[in-house]
C-alpha cells in the first residue's frame, strides 16, 4: 500500500464500548436514525433486487452461454460472500455513511480512500441509471401502451433503447422526489417493496418449477450459446450473476440510520446477499427449465417475461410482471438512496465539489436533498445514451458492475495488507457491539477469505471489462462501446486525479503557488 505523510492517515477511533455514537468517529448525528433491522436489511436486498437484475440480464446470460451459463450463478455467489464477509467485519466497526470510502480510507489513508469513494458513487450512479432502464424489460410485456416510442420493445432495438430511455427517467423523477421527502417515508416504501418482491420471486420458483419442461440436467448443455467452449460460455455468462449480486454493502451505508448498526448491519450484509442469491439462483433455474422452447430464438432476447407469458399465461404471467416492476422501482429508489449517502459522506468530510450543499441534511426530514437531486439528474443524462444506440443499455450495465468491482477491491485490498501487518485484527476481542456481544469477527480465516475475496474480484472486473467486440459491439461500427467501460473509468480516474490536484492547489497557502 502506498506511504503518505501523516497528515493523510485516516486514524481508528477509539474502541470504547461506553461510546457507540457518531463522536467517536468525530461526527454529528445529523441522518435521522429510525430503521430497524429488517428495513437493514432491505436497503441490501433492494439494491441487490433480484428480480429486477434477473429479469434485465438474463436474456444476455442465456444469449452468450446458453444452458450452462447457470452454473456462473454459485461461483459468483461464493466470491461475493467472501466479499460480504469482510464487509461485515468493517461494518460492524465501522457504522459510517458512506462505507467503502470511509472503510478504505481508515484503512489505507484519506487519497487512496477517497478514490475509492470517487470510483463507488460514479458507478453507484450508473447503476442508478442501469436499473431504471430495466423497466423495459417487462412493462412492454405487461401492456403494449408503454411501447412509447416505436413498435419494437425489444431493448436491443432502436425503438426499444428510446423507450427505456423514456421510462427511465419517469422512474428517477419519481424516486428522487421520494429520496427528498422523508427518510421514514423512504423506510416504509423500501420494506414493502422488498416484502412484494421476496414473495413474488418465491412464487415465480415455484411456479416455474412446476411447469417445467425439462430436467436440470439441460444446464450441461451449450447448445444456443454465442460463444465457443465451456470456459466462454461461463466467462460471458457470469455478467448476469456479476450484476445481480452487488450492492450488498447498502445496509452499511445505511448505518447513521440504524438502530444498533454494529450488530445489525454485519447480519443484514450477509442476508441480504445470501436470500438474493438462493433466489436469484433458482429463478434462472426455473427459467431454463419451464421455458418453452430454448431453440427458437426468444429466451436469448425477451427473457424471462417470455417465459412468464407463455408457460404461466398471459393472465398470472402479467401479474407477477406486475411485481418485478414493483421490484425495479424499489431498486432504483434504494440504489439512488446508497448514492446519496456515499455523497453525503464525502462531502461532509470536504472531500467534493460544493460539498457545503451537498453535506447538508433537512433537520425534518433527516434526509440530504443535494445529493439526492445530483444522483437523479446525473442517471437520467445517462440514459440519454440509450437513444445514441441500443449497445448502450449493455455499455452502461457493465460500466457500473466493473466499478463497484474496483471499488470492492479497493476495501479488501487494504483490509488484507492491514490483517497481514497486524493492524486489524478480527478475533473477537477488539470490542464488542450494541448489546455486548463480541463484534461479527471471521477469526482465523480471515486472511484466507479476504485474500480469495481480492483476487476473486480483481479477475471478476477484469473479465467484466475485457473489450470483447462480439459482446459489446455485435453490428461493429461502434468501437467506442466495446472499449466504453475502460474509457469511462479512466475517465473516472482522470476527473478525480484533477479535482485532488486542483484541490490540493488551492488549499496551499498564497506564496506557495506565486510564481517566481
Amino acid at each position: 500500500m502506498t506511504t503518505t505523510t501523516p497528515s493523510d492517515v485516516r486514524p481508528d477511533p477509539p474502541h470504547s464500548p461506553d461510546d457507540r455514537s457518531l463522536t467517536s468517529f468525530g461526527y454529528r448525528q445529523e441522518l435521522h436514525r429510525s430503521l430497524g433491522r429488517y428495513a437493514s436489511f432491505a436497503a441490501g436486498f433492494s439494491f441487490i433486487s433480484v428480480l429486477t437484475t434477473v429479469f434485465q440480464f438474463f436474456a444476455f446470460g442465456y444469449a452468450f452461454g446458453g444452458p450452462v451459463f447457470f452454473w456462473a450463478w454459485p461461483a459468483v455467489l461464493l466470491g461475493q460472500l467472501m466479499v460480504a464477509a469482510c464487509f461485515a467485519e468493517l461494518a460492524a466497526r465501522y457504522p459510517i455513511s458512506g462505507a467503502i470510502y470511509q472503510w478504505s480510507s481508515r484503512l489505507s489513508n484519506l487519497t487512496f480512500g477517497w478514490f475509492a469513494g470517487w470510483i463507488m458513487v460514479i458507478g453507484q450512479i450508473v447503476v442508478v441509471a442501469a436499473a431504471a432502464l430495466a423497466l423495459q424489460m417487462v412493462l412492454p410485456a405487461i401492456w403494449s401502451g408503454f411501447q412509447l416510442v416505436g413498435t419494437d420493445p425489444a431493448p436491443t432495438s432502436a425503438d426499444g433503447a428510446a423507450n427505456a430511455a423514456l421510462l427511465g427517467v419517469v422512474l428517477l423523477a419519481l424516486t428522487t422526489l421520494v429520496n427528498v421527502l422523508d427518510n421514514r417515508v423512504m423506510s416504509v416504501i423500501n420494506r414493502v417493496g422488498v416484502t412484494a418482491e421476496i414473495i413474488g420471486a418465491v412464487l415465480i420458483v415455484v411456479l416455474l418449477l412446476t411447469h417445467s419442461e425439462r430436467t436440470p440436467g439441460i444446464t450441461f448443455h451449450t447448445e444456443g450459446a454465442a460463444q465457443s467452449g465451456l470456459l466462454g460460455a461461463l466467462l460471458v455468462g457470469s455478467f448476469t450473476a456479476a450484476y445481480v449480486m452487488i450492492g450488498f454493502d447498502s445496509a452499511g451505508e445505511m448505518s447513521e440510520e440504524t438502530h444498533r448498526p454494529r450488530r445489525t448491519a454485519p447480519r443484514t450484509i450477509l442476508t441480504a446477499l445470501g436470500a438474493a442469491g438462493l433466489l436469484g439462483g433458482l429463478i434462472v433455474l426455473g427459467g431454463l427449465l419451464a421455458a418453452p422452447s430454448l431453440t427458437d430464438g426468444r429466451l436469448a432476447v425477451d427473457g424471462l417475461s417470455y417465459v412468464l407469458t407463455s408457460s404461466l399465461g398471459d393472465g398470472v404471467g402479467k401479474v407477477l410482471l406486475a411485481d418485478v416492476v414493483v421490484a425495479i422501482a424499489v431498486a432504483t429508489l434504494a440504489i439512488q438512496t446508497a448514492a446519496c449517502r456515499m455523497l453525503f459522506s464525502m462531502a461532509r468530510d470536504q472531500q467534493l465539489p460544493f460539498s457545503s450543499r451537498l453535506a447538508r441534511v433537512n433537520p425534518r426530514t433527516g434526509m440530504p436533498t443535494a445529493p439526492a437531486l445530483v444522483v437523479g439528474v446525473l442517471a437520467a443524462a445517462l440514459l440519454l445514451l440509450n437513444f445514441a444506440s441500443p449497445e448502450a443499455f449493455l455499455a452502461i450495465g457493465t460500466t457500473c458492475i466493473v466499478m463497484l468491482y474496483l471499488a470492492y477491491a479497493m476495501v479488501t485490498g487494504p483490509l488484507l495488507v492491514a490483517r497481514l501487518r497486524g493492524r486489524f485484527t478480527s478475533d473477537g476481542t477488539d470490542g464488542t457491539d450494541e448489546t455486548g456481544a463480541p463484534l461479527f469477527s471471521l477469526g482465523r480465516w480471515g486472511v484466507p477469505v479476504n485474500a480469495l475475496a481480492l483476487v476473486y474480484g480483481l479477475l471478476m472486473a477484469v473479465n467484466l471489462a475485457w473489450p470483447r467486440a462480439a459482446v459489446y459491439d455485435p453490428a461493429g461500427g461502434h468501437w467506442y462501446f466495446q472499449w466504453f467501460t475502460v474509457l469511462f473509468l479512466g475517465v473516472t480516474v482522470a476527473a478525480g486525479v484533477a479535482y485532488r490536484a486542483r484541490k490540493a492547489r488551492s488549499t496551499l497557502p498564497a506564496e506557495a503557488v506565486a510564481p517566481a
